[in-house]
């Protein structure tokens, strides 16, 4: 099963509002709980190793809330760049170094913006597009899911 198959049972059992579902076939095995705010997936493969666990962001499991704008428009043209995986977002590749962009910095393509910590790996995040960073929708280490936005930004 695919971390994509995997998010979008998450998502699904999420909206169901159980708070406990076992799932077991002969090479997987996934079970989830929720604990108040803070739920925990074990997802395990096979019989050899023992089970990862994996925590999404807090969103991910949580009901769905009432339609309200999450944040204030901006501009009408401006552009999302979104997670293109789940993982932990990191604005700068270590705490000493500044961040690989900020409000108010010009980006264009292939400039990169963010890492993404999956799996132990750190995955840099570069834009597709040029403009100009209007907002970090994201704080420094903390966990995103996938098509998650990260930053806005205005077209130049």
């Amino acid at each position: 099963m695919e971390t994509k198959e995997i998010q979008k049972l998450i998502d699904f059992i999420a909206q169901s509002g159980l708070d406990e579902v076992n799932i077991e076939t002969t090479d997987l095995k996934i079970k989830v709980k929720r604990y108040g705010s803070a739920p925990v997936i074990s997802v395990a493969s096979g019989q050899s190793a023992p089970a990862p666990v994996y925590t999404p962001a807090p969103s991910a499991l949580a009901p769905a809330a009432p339609s309200a704008p999450a944040e204030p428009v901006v501009s009408a043209n401006l552009i999302t760049i979104k997670s293109p995986m789940i993982g932990t977002f990191y604005r700068a590749s270590n705490p000493e170094t500044p961040s690989f962009a900020s409000v108010g910095d010009e980006i264009a393509p292939g400039k990169v913006v963010c890492v993404i910590e999956a799996m132990k790996l750190f995955n840099e995040i570069e834009s597709e597009i040029s403009g100009r960073i209007v907002k970090v929708l994201v704080e420094n280490a903390t966990p995103v899911e996938f098509d998650q936005p990260l930053f806005l930004v205005e077209p130049i």
